[in-house]
C-alpha cells in the first residue's frame, strides 16, 4: 500500500512528530511504501537545520533525514508556513535578502499543490497533529 503522511505538529511541543516518525518506520517495516511526508503549520519546525535537542532526547530532524536516506522518502515542507516561521532554504534566503538558510537537507520547500498530488496518488494520507 502507498502511504503519505501529513505532519502538523512541532517537534518537542507535541507528541505528533515522534508518533509520525514511529508510524513511518512501522509501515516501512511491514513492506508498505511511504511516498512522502508533508510538513505543514508548526510541523515545518521538523526541518529546522539548527535544532539541537539535549543528547538524551531523540533528534527528530536527524530522524526524518535518516528515514529519507534509508527509504528514499521525500520530505516536503510547505513553503508559506515555513517562511512565516523563519525557515528558509538557500534560494528563499537569497530571494528575501536574508543571511543563511535554516532548512536542513534533505527537506525541500514545496507548495500545497504537492500535498494535493500526494492525496490523489497515495492509497492513504495519514495526518498527525495537535
Amino acid at each position: 500500500m502507498r502511504y503519505a503522511i501529513l505532519l502538523m505538529g512541532a517537534p518537542y511541543s507535541h507528541q505528533a512528530s515522534h508518533s509520525a516518525l514511529r508510524f513511518a518506520r512501522a509501515l516501512l517495516a511491514r513492506g508498505h511504501r511511504l511516498e512522502a511526508v508533508f510538513f505543514y503549520h508548526d510541523g515545518v519546525h521538523n526541518a529546522a537545520r539548527l535544532a539541537a535537542p539535549p543528547q538524551d532526547e531523540p533528534h527528530l530532524v536527524d530522524g526524518w533525514a535518516a528515514l529519507s536516506r534509508e527509504h528514499e522518502v521525500s520530505l516536503q515542507v510547505c513553503i508559506a508556513a515555513a517562511l512565516r516561521r523563519g525557515l528558509l532554504d538557500e534560494r528563499e534566503a537569497a530571494r528575501h535578502g536574508k543571511e543563511g538558510s535554516s532548512v536542513a537537507a534533505p527537506f525541500e520547500l514545496t507548495g500545497l499543490g504537492q500535498l494535493i498530488d500526494l492525496g490523489t496518488r497515495c492509497d492513504r494520507l495519514v495526518t498527525f497533529g495537535p
